[in-house]
């Protein structure tokens, strides 16, 4: 007598529905730590190869994306002027060779302001400013900010005082589409970077504040006395230059 097989139970469809539901989660899970993985590993990824790589910045990128022009011309840190970088140092970090990425002093005294109701201002180091133009965006916003600080510190352990001064005048924006020294040096005195004079250098790092406003070459009465300031400040400032002009 043959074997009567037993009918197979089907299960229910709110059972495949919940069992799809708990496989579509599983895959977004991974994704998403995979994407926390690529954008926690990137920054210290990229640096290494900015080591010896010249970068790009993000505004840059988002220039190329939207097919703007750019004029970014790199140059090795010895053909930038010494006037430049005294000038530079001078006006956005005069800590910079004694600090580690971030000044800690200033930062506490922008939150105190800002505790207080009043504006922040600066706080910024050149290895923070670094940091925004390399990894993050323009705008400024607490989120970015509180970024700039582990990607700074980041960037101080992995590159030389040097490298990151050097990365920083090639990729700082000089005015609309020009970054790095070199396309300044060019566009607003038709010269290379290496021959600027103090004054030139002086209207070049005020300028940086506000670049697509401060003419470097027809400056403002405003901008005239910033780059005096800067002139006087650095004559004045002493042995903060000696980690990257040996001086």
């Amino acid at each position: 007598m043959a074997r009567v097989k037993p009918a197979t139970r089907r299960e229910p469809a709110s059972g495949r529905s919940a069992r799809r539901k708990r496989s579509i989660w599983q895959v977004a899970k991974r994704r998403l730590l995979q994407l926390f993985l690529i954008v926690l590993l990137l920054p210290p990824v990229l640096t290494v190869i900015y080591s010896v790589v010249p970068p790009v910045s993000t505004l840059m990128i988002a220039r190329y994306v939207q097919l703007l022009w750019v004029d970014r011309q790199w140059v090795p840190l010895d053909e930038i002027s010494p006037n430049l970088v005294r000038s530079v140092i001078t006006s956005e970090d005069s800590g910079f060779c004694e600090n580690h990425g971030v000044e800690w002093d200033a930062l506490q005294d922008q939150v105190e302001a800002l505790s207080e109701g009043e504006r922040p201002r600066g706080a910024s180091t050149i290895t923070m400013q670094t940091a925004k133009n390399l990894f993050l965006w323009g705008e400024r916003s607490y989120i970015r900010k509180g970024l700039e600080l582990p990607l700074a510190l980041m960037l101080d352990a992995f590159l030389t005082k040097k490298r990151v001064l050097e990365i920083y005048l090639n990729i700082a924006e000089w005015g609309e589409g020009i970054f790095g020294a070199e396309a300044a040096a060019q566009a607003w005195f038709g010269k290379p970077a290496k021959d600027l004079t103090r004054v030139e250098a002086a209207r070049l790092a005020t300028a940086l504040p506000n670049p697509l406003r401060r003419n470097p070459a027809k400056p403002s009465a405003g901008h005239r006395r910033l780059a005096g300031t800067n002139l006087a400040r650095v004559k004045g400032a002493g042995p903060i230059f000696g980690c990257v002009l040996g001086n």
